[in-house]
């Protein structure tokens, strides 16, 4: 069984963009700049957001956090997001999710600028991924692809099972999955003999939210597991979807919960970034 670890993934994606940033920095007269906003005082928002500034920062890019009051009216923060949007010196823009029920999804969804959209939610680069167009890709997905690609694991001509429909992981990992010409099974909730379509699958990603749901008899033998649920059981350890121990000795490879996935949504996080910042660079060249 062979254990796909973020850790190397990670360390070659943040020289390649430690390498970019010195790059940019110098055509542009300045770092590349990640804008995050965080509403309210959630804890895990708040290690998150830490997290991706202490990440920034490491790369040699700029950082800055706006942390808002939970009491914040929606008016405020978009107020704030516009001001971001203008200020040419930004070149990402994050709004931290969960944000509190007075926010409306669908709307926050399109407040950031698709060009500094680095979170890739905006309907437009959601929109762009479908179509296979050049666009952000989303954070957690890409970084599944990331993962895949390091290890030489190729999806191309194998059949693939999603578990999950989110519009963050389900929905954008099922078309990158197409992209890469694997068959995909997209599966939810409501699929029908869902172990039965997981079991027969070369690949399975599960991303449902729901510690251990999924145990050995979701597994064909030989399969490549990716598992994107976190959460931390009654006994304080931090597990995901998968009920691991079960599951490693039928698995050719997967990903471990913590150390697989989830390091990846940073990294990825800072790739689009950096990106951002060279098309930047290039418009201020012509």
């Amino acid at each position: 069984m062979l254990l796909l670890s973020a850790k190397p993934v990670v360390e070659k994606l943040n020289h390649e963009v430690f390498l970019r940033v010195k790059e940019v920095t110098k055509k542009l007269g300045r770092a590349p700049k990640l804008s995050v906003i965080l509403v309210g005082n959630d804890p895990a928002s708040q290690i998150y957001t830490s997290k991706k500034g202490e990440a920034a920062v490491k790369l040699g890019m700029l950082h800055e956090s706006h942390h808002l009051p939970a009491s914040v009216t929606p008016q405020e923060v978009k107020k704030l997001v516009d001001r971001l949007n203008e200020d040419p010196t930004v070149d990402g823009i994050l709004i931290q999710r969960p944000l509190p029920k007075s926010f409306i999804e669908e709307e926050v969804v399109y407040w950031v600028d698709p060009s500094k959209d680095v979170d890739a939610f905006h309907p437009e680069n959601a929109g762009r991924l479908v179509l296979g167009l050049p666009c952000f890709r989303p954070c957690t997905p890409h970084g599944v692809m990331e993962i895949l690609d390091h290890y030489g694991l190729s999806v191309s001509g194998k059949t693939a099972c999603v578990i999950g429909r989110s519009s963050i992981v389900g929905k954008p990992l099922g078309s990158l999955l197409l992209q890469r010409d694997a068959t995909v099974f997209q599966c939810h909730s409501k699929s029908p003999d869902l172990k039965k379509i997981a079991a027969s699958c070369d690949f399975l990603f599960v991303a449902v939210g729901r510690m251990g749901l999924v145990g050995q008899d979701y597994i064909k033998k030989g399969a490549v597991v990716v598992d994107v649920g976190i959460h931390r059981n009654a006994q304080g350890k931090v597990v995901g979807d998968v009920l691991f121990d079960e599951v490693k000795d039928i698995a050719q490879a997967i990903t471990p919960v913590p150390g697989g996935v989830g390091p990846m949504t940073i990294a990825v996080l800072m790739q689009n970034t950096v990106w951002s910042a060279e098309k930047r660079a290039v418009k201020s060249m012509k």
